[in-house]
């Protein structure tokens, strides 16, 4: 009797091993399995203007892993300005980048730029301006004539300049532009060689912190054009027309990285310095902070990465008025509104 007791409790208990290990295997079915998991599809994405505060949102989502859960690896290089973004993106070597919609509007307005939409808004203003320095006799706008500027040939500030003038009353053709790199403009502010710069406004941290013991001097254009966007994000038509599901997805874990950043500006000054050993992260951090006040503007009401077409049109306008660009350029040829993220 005792032998049969022995051997049915012997049972039971491997009956409950069996169970038990049983249920650890369903469980672990119900989990991804990485080695037959979906491979992350490559993107190519440019910066709107070197590596600075101001763009460090592309890092935080790839260093925080929002990009991978959206199933992406990103290739995150340093852009050229506005101009050379739009023509990079045209021509295939990049997939997505941010570029200052004022500027895309007058790249289409000379008949160029056809090659690429908008699917989101990175800041609902724009934070175009110059900046210069105390000591070089700028305080007003008026005080540009008679001065050298510096700024690549192709960024916004510099393309919208004759616009900014004729608002301000400056006369443009007394302002003297060189060009400069992305890398060295602040240096060569820093170091004399000119006046002013063509910058955002958020650069005012940076351009201190090089120029020790100077503050910096910002005159920004939205001060006479208050209805302009800021950076916005493009990609191509044909790769917007192919697959807008994954245009929809990278845009959302972009928007979500722009949203830490400006929550966080010194984990998204760190994780710049980390990933762009020149860069610094307690200015990198500063321009984040800076730069929450146009990703979302104090009673605007506009949720992050949403584009307005009226607002689009009424920019439009501005430039048309100014004579920046011809008649007949409406918002549905440049917004995606399909794509772009929705309050």
């Amino acid at each position: 009797m005792r032998r049969l007791t022995r051997t049915v409790a012997v049972v039971i208990l491997a009956a409950m091993v069996s169970a038990v290990a049983g249920c650890g295997s369903s469980d672990n079915s119900d989990k991804p399995n990485n080695s037959s998991a979906k491979p992350l599809e490559k993107v190519t994405y440019l910066t709107s203007f070197g590596n600075f505060g101001r763009d460090a949102y592309a890092w935080v989502a790839k260093e925080k892993g929002f990009f991978a859960d959206a199933g992406f690896e990103v290739d995150i290089k340093p852009g050229g300005g506005t101009g050379d973004n739009i023509t990079k993106v045209e021509a295939g070597a990049a997939m997505f980048t941010p570029v200052d919609l004022t500027g895309l509007l007058l790249a289409r307005g000379k008949g160029g730029a056809k090659g690429v939409v908008t699917v989101a808004a990175v800041q609902q203003n724009t934070m175009a301006a110059i900046i210069s320095l105390e000591g070089n006799q700028i305080t007003t706008p008026k005080d540009l004539e008679g001065k050298t500027l510096a700024d690549s040939p192709s960024s916004v500030v510099r393309n919208l300049f004759p616009t900014y003038a004729k608002l301000a009353g400056i006369d443009a053709t007394k302002v003297t532009w060189v060009n400069g790199q992305p890398a060295n403009l602040i240096g060569l502010l820093a170091g004399g060689s000119v006046a002013g710069i063509g910058q955002f406004v958020v650069g005012k941290p940076t351009v201190e912190s090089v120029a020790k013991g100077k503050k910096a001097v910002v005159l920004p254009y939205s001060d006479v054009m208050s209805d302009l966007y800021g950076n916005v994000l493009i990609t191509s038509t044909k790769i917007a027309e192919e697959n807008p599901e994954m245009v929809k997805r990278f845009t959302a874990a972009l928007i979500k990285g722009l949203v830490h950043s400006i929550d966080n500006p010194e984990e998204s000054g760190e994780i710049l310095q980390k990933n762009v050993s020149a860069a610094a992260a307690a200015p990198a951090a500063a321009e984040a902070e800076l730069m929450a006040a146009f990703v979302r503007p104090a009673g605007s009401g506009a949720a992050a990465g949403t584009i307005d077409t009226d607002r689009v049109a009424r920019s439009i306008a501005i430039l048309w008025e100014a004579g920046a660009i011809p008649a007949g350029l409406t918002p549905d040829q440049l917004i995606a509104s399909d794509l772009t993220p929705k309050s």
